[in-house]
């Protein structure tokens, strides 16, 4: 009776530890966001569930910024073609900039880029468990058991950010600075030409 006993406390015991230890396993808490794997974990989290939006936070600083630049500039310049442009370039322009120009947010800036850009599918190929970090000063890489490396920067803040996408984007912000001066001596023009009317 003693041995049927001890079975039972056994089999109980193990009923207990075997969910507990998987429920551990699978929802341990994600390592820090200012450790590079904690960072590249929120990022794979957000792209699994296709939320480019929600690891906005864990790009680098200046893709950011450049998100920011895009909205504010493509607003301005969405403004003063509204003000100033004849139709139909009126209204061409001003539906081309909408998607910038009415984002509440630098993400939603990204999260449409991401979508019509297809960046989900350049994440996607790989983002795997992290095999390895390499860490040099402000720079890191995270490595995946796969084999892909995914390039990350320390912000000023102490979280790591993503920095595959900066480049891009920092590209189109200046491209969309440099349309914004044209589109101003545009309007400045059509502005001369209804005074003398």
């Amino acid at each position: 009776m003693t041995v049927s006993r001890r079975k039972m406390i056994a089999v109980a015991a193990g009923a207990l530890l075997v969910p507990g230890a998987a429920f551990a396993l699978l929802f341990r808490p994600y390592p820090p966001d200012r450790t590079p794997e904690g960072a590249y974990m929120r990022v794979a989290r957000s792209v699994g569930s296709d939320d480019p939006a929600g690891f906005f936070a864990y790009l680098e600083t200046e893709a950011q910024w450049a998100c920011y630049t895009l909205r504010d500039v493509r607003r301005k310049a969405r403004d003063r073609v509204n003000a100033s442009y004849p139709e139909p370039q009126r209204s061409e322009l001003a539906l081309a900039y909408a998607p910038f120009a009415d984002a509440p947010d630098g993400s939603d800036v990204f999260a449409h880029l991401y979508r019509t850009r297809r960046w989900s599918r350049r994440l996607r190929k790989d983002m795997s468990g992290v095999a390895r970090v390499d860490v040099e000063g402000e720079r890191a890489s995270v490595i995946t058991v796969q084999g892909t490396r995914w390039p990350f920067r320390r912000r000023d803040n102490g979280i790591w950010g993503l920095t595959i996408f900066t480049a891009e984007l920092v590209a189109d912000a200046e491209k969309a600075t440099r349309d914004l001066a044209v589109v101003e001596a545009a309007a400045a023009d059509y502005d001369k030409l209804r005074s003398q009317r």
